[in-house]
């Protein structure tokens, strides 16, 4: 019934749509229209393949959309160099006109990717692919015309990586399992998914939706493009058998299409998964197992899947909790059956920012007020909100009010830490010096205040 109502609106919209004239119509709606038409024949036809998709790439209106697209998300420059103000100054029509050239006359490569490495919040690295701003836009081009596909095969517990879904819902759903008696979890730990996922296996995951094989093509010469590490040797190429470097436009798309294969497996409905009451909740390559009791048998088999898939589960972090005994946490969020203060012998499930992520929130307050001791109370605020907004506005959930205690913590933390910040020596000519600091900064300035601006709403700000 729900897939009906839903097949229904993408007829509707589409329907909308197509009432417009080509020349009325503006380049997002050709895309929205092209994308709605490739969800919707997906959707009505399970084993559908869809053998025309290349030629879609380099229309104009698509192209423009992956550029518009890619420059939104920002990031730094590829092995080339060349930034967003560099391809302005160039002429964006010319480069997105060369651009489609090249994927129109198959004469397009991809240049290596240039690695770089992030900090984990457990204090290792992480590596992080960076393509040029081209390889980008082509990614981009053919992630808008493969997404819808495959966003009519994807599962619903999936939340990763999928337009209008977000760990948000992962956690809303984790407390239904909870509260409706799905008291034991599973939480599974894949080591490097992103660097193990076979290109074969890969490659036929893809060939169940895709049989245009310029498109698998052109995912293959991404797969096997060289990645360029710090000290400038190269690694990975035409020889590497697997992974999709962590960064690339497409590669979270990749992911799921490969995870995919594991959400049909736990969720088939009367499979081996569903009569043992089990629940898989999957957020990219994080996912945990939920049900009332969730037998050894259970956890061998997916043990098997997995090794069947080519990944490999890190059994030492990987961990099956009583979750009404032990707290566990997922997505950066701390599940816990905590003892009601209101009243006595009642207990609920509460769900909030686990300790560290509150306080790494802190630590980066702490750590940008020591680099901007003489900056002005404007500046201070332009700081400070985009680390304030950024935190919230992941862990403000719907329907889930228990993390507003997170934000009355980061309140008092922030109306402490400001006041002390302007009460040095240091700061004597400034007008907040020995004042309320926080309390002008907020009325004054525009500083987020966490705990006022708690609701459900995402956090906004005039910095």
């Amino acid at each position: 019934m729900k897939e009906k109502s839903i097949q229904q609106n993408v007829q509707r919209e589409i329907d909308r749509l197509s009432q417009k004239k080509r020349k009325e119509m503006s380049f997002q709606e050709r895309v929205r229209l092209l994308q709605l038409k490739l969800y919707l024949k997906a959707k009505q036809e399970k084993s559908y393949k869809f053998y025309v998709l290349y030629d879609k790439l380099f229309l104009k209106h698509v192209l423009t959309a992956a550029y518009l697209k890619s420059k939104a998300n920002g990031g730094k420059p590829g092995i080339d160099k060349m930034t967003f103000t560099d391809v302005e100054a160039y002429g964006r029509e010319k480069f997105l006109k060369e651009l489609g050239e090249e994927l129109r006359k198959r004469t397009y490569k991809p240049q290596p990717v240039k690695r770089a490495w992030i900090e984990k919040e457990n204090g290792g690295k992480r590596p992080l692919g960076i393509p040029t701003i081209k390889d980008r836009v082509a990614q981009q081009a053919c992630k808008l015309i493969m997404e819808p596909i495959w966003e009519a095969d994807f599962d619903d517990s999936s939340y990763g990586f999928r337009p209008n879904r977000s760990p948000a819902g992962a956690v809303t759903e984790i407390k239904q399992h909870l509260k409706s008696g799905m008291h034991e979890v599973y939480d599974a730990d894949l080591s490097n998914y992103f660097d193990t996922i076979p290109h074969d296996k890969l490659e036929k995951a893809l060939k169940e939706r895709i049989a245009d094989p310029r498109i698998i093509h052109l995912i293959k010469l991404w797969l096997k493009a060289p990645i360029v590490e710090e000290d400038g040797t190269y690694t990975g190429g035409k020889n590497n058998p697997k992974g999709t470097p962590q960064g690339g436009v497409i590669s979270p798309l990749l992911a799921n299409i490969y995870m995919n294969l594991l959400d049909r497996i736990v969720n088939r409905p009367d499979g081996y998964f569903d009569k043992q009451g089990i629940k898989m909740i999957r957020y990219a390559d994080d996912f945990i197992l939920m049900s009332k009791h969730i037998r050894q048998e259970a956890i061998i088999r997916l043990h098997n899947y997995l090794e069947r898939m080519g990944l490999v589960l890190n059994r030492e972090k990987s961990k099956q909790v009583k979750a009404r005994e032990v707290p566990f946490e997922f997505l950066g969020f701390a599940f816990r059956y905590d003892q009601s203060v209101l009243f006595r012998g009642s207990k609920f499930w509460n769900v909030l920012p686990r300790p560290k992520s509150q306080k790494r929130v802190r630590q980066r307050i702490n750590t940008r007020l020591k680099s901007i001791s003489h900056y002005p109370a404007e500046a201070v605020v332009t700081e400070m909100n985009p680390i304030i907004r950024g935190w919230m506005n992941y862990y403000r959930i719907d329907k889930v009010s228990y993390t507003q205690v997170a934000f009355k913590t980061l309140d008092d933390y922030l109306r402490k830490r400001l006041n002390r910040f302007y009460q040095r020596k240091s700061q004597r000519k400034s007008r907040l010096y020995r004042q309320e600091a926080y309390q002008l900064l907020v009325q004054q300035y525009g500083l987020i205040a966490p705990y006022k601006t708690s609701g459900a709403r995402p956090v906004k700000a005039l910095r």
